[in-house]
């Protein structure tokens, strides 16, 4: 029968405490390895909103569009479907801001305008148009004019549920999704709604600053 010296003992007694320790410290850093990481990632779009609604570039000018707040990302679940019939979620066109119309797809004049206007925008922003993406909800299963197709063959075309997306974009108390344009964040964020009978200069100068004061996207 083996024994054990008092000295074994109190030796094992001591150790216990530096073991509990160091594993607190690993818990410790583990925390703020993990902190850093998450301020790193949101870093980018935290600076450009700081940057554009509190610095507010050019002599303290303020924004043409409405900010939204609290923050309204993407619904997982908004399904739409191209003009090749596949259904995806729309949150997958993450990674590129996204400026967005709602329209039927008989595409009224003041539906044409607005598409006019978002491919114009994105247009004079030179070699960043490519962070830009416009894209055109359609909510409903009208055919879309040969006409329309062919003069925004660039912007995307979707087919999506009206209510799911009047769900998620918010009008105002006098207006309907269909008369705004809103833009969307590259992190699926609905960043601002621009107003009905928008001026397209004015949206111009809104989305010139973003790209400039974000790297994101």
């Amino acid at each position: 029968m083996s024994t054990q010296s008092p000295r074994s003992a109190q030796a094992r007694q001591a150790a216990q405490p530096a073991a509990t320790s160091a594993q607190n410290h690993a818990k410790r850093r583990g925390r703020w390895t993990l902190l850093i990481i998450m301020l790193i990632c949101g870093a980018p779009i935290a600076i450009s909103y700081f940057s554009y609604y509190v610095i507010k570039p050019k002599g303290g000018s303020t924004s043409y569009g409405t900010l939204i707040e609290p923050q309204r990302p993407i619904p997982g679940a908004l399904m739409v479907t191209g003009d090749d019939g596949h259904e995806v979620p729309l949150a997958s066109l993450k990674g590129r801001w996204l400026m967005i119309s709602v329209n039927g797809g008989a595409c009224d004049e003041a539906c044409a305008t607005k598409l006019y206007f978002m491919r114009q925008v994105r247009a004079t922003q030179g070699q960043e148009r490519e962070r830009i993406v416009t894209v055109w909800l359609r909510t409903d299963d009208t055919s879309v004019p040969a006409k329309v197709k062919g003069a925004y063959a660039d912007t995307r075309v979707l087919r999506a549920d009206p209510v799911a997306v009047a769900a998620w974009l918010p009008a105002t108390q006098t207006t309907n999704d269909t008369d705004h344009i809103y833009l969307v964040d590259p992190n699926g964020n609905l960043m601002m709604r621009f107003p009905a009978q928008a001026d397209p200069s004015k949206i111009k100068q809104d989305v010139t600053k973003l790209l400039k004061w974000s790297r994101i996207g």
